[in-house]
């Protein structure tokens, strides 16, 4: 056991192993304790010393294994009864999860608090299918926004999204689909290309491509199911597969 408490906080990256940073890798070959979540390849246990204590901590839309304060108590209580606790997350710990707010409770407690940064999914998974987040001519930035609200409701920052040039990306939306695409609709943006990647970087990965008046049935066509990712620009039409599946459509 280390002698001394300390928290580390390390993105596990979008799903494929290959894709934690080394850094990572060698935060979890000293840890003492792993608390992970859902959306961490359990494959990335076997860097874990045999005699680490793991917890799942895991979060499925209304299913919560703990609450966020009792995973905050739980990370304090076993940097203090075990020493090196790592608190491993799927993609980036600082990009929708929540990982601001350990890091403040950890400090509030006087434990020492390092941060092991993650590709986030939000920007590796559109890279991985030749999807360009941004491109000269037809993107000069893009946003990350959450599907839902703590509340539930559709953020309002989809609806200043679709009235903008920007390649917007949606993570936890795929519940909110509809509803995104009626916000687009009544942006005047019916024939914008979007994309939906469900499982990226895995084996099981699947895409659905189409425009945001085709999208929830071709969504509902390739049997697309959380998690999945939301790309929604011009960009999107760059994709290799895209014009194909969209006959109609003009390739940009």
């Amino acid at each position: 056991m280390n002698a001394y408490p300390k928290i580390t906080l390390v993105g596990a990256g979008p799903g494929d192993t290959d894709l934690i940073s080394l850094k990572g890798l060698k935060a979890l070959s000293t840890a003492d304790v792993v608390l992970y979540d859902a959306l961490v390849n359990e494959a990335l246990l076997e860097y874990v010393p045999a005699t680490a204590v793991r917890v799942f901590v895991g979060k499925r839309a209304s299913h919560h294994a703990y609450s966020q304060l009792e995973i905050n108590q739980m990370l304090v209580a076993f940097a203090r009864s075990h020493g090196h606790v790592v608190r491993l997350k799927g993609g980036d710990p600082f990009v929708f999860g929540r990982g601001g707010e350990e890091i403040e409770y950890a400090a509030s407690r006087h434990i020492p608090t390092a941060v092991v940064p993650g590709i986030s999914s939000a920007i590796s998974l559109a890279g991985l299918q030749g999807i360009p987040l941004t491109y000269r001519g037809l993107s000069e930035s893009f946003w990350v926004i959450t599907g839902a609200t703590t509340a539930g409701s559709i953020s309002k920052d989809v609806y200043t999204a679709a009235r903008t040039a920007a390649t917007v990306v949606v993570l936890m939306g795929l519940n909110k689909l509809a509803e995104i695409v009626q916000v687009y609709q009544e942006a005047g943006r019916g024939q914008l290309p979007i994309a939906i990647i469900q499982n990226g970087s895995l084996p099981d990965e699947k895409i659905a491509l189409g425009t945001v008046d085709s999208i929830v049935a071709r969504a509902k066509e390739e049997q697309i199911g959380a998690p999945a990712v939301i790309i929604i620009g011009e960009v999107v039409a760059k994709h290799e597969h895209f014009a194909q599946e969209q006959p109609n459509s003009i390739a940009v």
